[in-house]
């Protein structure tokens, strides 16, 4: 597979739900940070756009998002994150599980994903990621395998303070197995809310474990 191709045209995809601003349905609003949806045009689920007000510095968040050390830490929805093939500099196969949610009802899942971050003009990041096929993780009996379409963040400097940033995530995400629809979009918009709270909370950590500062070691190749 043409993993460098694949994770371009990702991107151009990410970067395209970015600049749309049509058909989408406000489901949720929570502490300043909103989730709207539509239907998706890759599975029979939805495409959500969550959106939030992040007190970092644009570089540093996506730095934050992306590279996979200590994701556990911070992100609760997770168990393991491991990036288990380096393709290039900015572009990994990394696998996840999570863990159960919705009071149980979903068990945990797990997922194979390419990842890929590009800087674009304007002081703007942005990170996607899709499911991918890897000959070292195949599917196991353990979890249910589940397949991320498409999913992704554009983080760009918030232009009346530069040391805040806009982080804009899309996510259509088909969980399989034999979830009822319904349970999905119910328990979705409260778990993406939970994921914008998780940056703030783990970037803060970060700053106060290093006296103040970003903790970049902590998070550097």
């Amino acid at each position: 597979m043409d993993y460098k191709a694949l994770a371009q045209q990702t991107m151009q995809e990410i970067l395209g739900y970015y600049q749309d601003t049509s058909g989408w349905k406000l489901i949720k609003t929570s502490k300043k940070i909103t989730v709207a949806s539509k239907a998706s045009k890759k599975f029979h689920g939805n495409l959500y756009r969550v959106e939030g007000i992040i007190p970092e510095s644009t570089s540093k968040l996506s730095d934050f998002l992306y590279k996979p050390e200590n994701r556990v830490t911070w992100d609760k929805s997770l168990k393991v994150y491991n990036m288990v093939q380096k393709i290039d500099s900015d572009i990994c196969i990394c696998h996840t599980i999570t863990q159960s949610f919705a009071v149980g009802s979903i068990s945990p899942r797990d997922f194979l994903d390419l990842v890929y971050l590009k800087h674009c003009e304007g002081s703007m990041d942005a990170i996607s990621s899709t499911s991918v096929d890897f000959p070292g993780y195949p599917p196991s009996s353990s979890y249910i395998r589940g397949y991320n379409h498409c999913c992704g963040y554009v983080c760009s400097p918030l232009q009346e303070n530069l040391a805040h940033s806009k982080l804009v995530m899309f996510v259509q995400t088909e969980m399989r197995g034999k979830l009822a629809p319904s349970i999905i979009e119910a328990t979705m918009p409260s778990n993406l809310v939970s994921f914008i709270l998780n940056v703030k909370d783990g970037l803060k950590t970060h700053r106060i474990a290093s006296g103040g500062g970003y903790h970049h070691n902590g998070l550097s190749s």
